[in-house]
């Protein structure tokens, strides 16, 4: 039965999420950030030479519980871009999109900040993807159902990532995010590690193909 109550995240996952998910994510995210640190010096240095601007891109995102926290990413877009073009949506051939961020986000070494972020306790290695404070909508405005996603840390990866990555329409992903809530398990992330690992090495739907938010009216996944 739904509640309007969001419910806590140590009851998702059990013993799993609250203690071996956690001592996982903090063993691998020191071990990927010691072993990948000149590939990301390497990335930061480029960013810094190519374009004006940061190297690290911060963005205030939904955790765990709906609280809000900095997500990191290597810079691949020119300064304040979401304040022009097409806004939160980036497609292929985005002018806003530099040369250099063009290749991270192929690669998706963009994300390899985010280590920072699960050392700090704000993510996990696998877990929903966090939403943008105002999109698709304010915390305010997700049903008792949606909230589910936030009863754990967000993830680099997840379950509504190995169903088509960016071009998953809002709901549906959020339902996919719920889904992974409800089943989650070690051998379940086993899984999502795997499958993006493909992913990522056959750059396969790394793009937006448009808007990915459900208009009123129209049929649900239909932008």
């Amino acid at each position: 039965m739904q509640t309007d109550q969001m419910v806590s995240g140590k009851a998702a996952g059990g013993f799993y999420n609250r203690v071996v998910k956690r001592l996982l994510d903090l063993l691998i995210a020191a071990l990927a950030l010691l072993l990948l640190s000149p590939l990301m010096l390497g990335a930061a240095l480029a960013v810094k030479l190519s374009s004006k601007g940061p190297v690290i891109f911060k963005q205030r995102r939904l955790g765990r519980d709906g609280r809000e926290f900095d997500f990191y990413k290597f810079r691949s877009m020119v300064v304040n871009a979401e304040k022009t073009g097409s806004g939160v949506y980036s497609g292929k051939g985005d002018p806003r999109v530099t040369p250099v961020g063009r290749f991270l986000r192929a690669s998706s070494i963009d994300e390899l900040p985010q280590l920072i972020n699960i050392l700090k306790g704000d993510m996990s290695l696998i877990g929903p993807r966090p939403p943008l404070t105002y999109h698709p909508w304010p915390i305010g405005e997700y049903s008792a159902f949606q909230r589910h996603m936030f009863d754990v840390r967000p993830g680099i990866t997840g379950w509504a990532q190995t169903h088509g990555r960016k071009d998953v329409e809002w709901h549906r992903r959020i339902e996919l995010n719920v889904w992974y809530v409800e089943h989650l398990s070690l051998g379940l992330d086993l899984k999502i590690f795997f499958l993006t690992f493909f992913k990522v090495f056959t750059n396969a739907d790394n793009a937006n193909k448009g808007e990915t938010l459900q208009k009123p009216g129209t049929p649900e996944g239909k932008p």
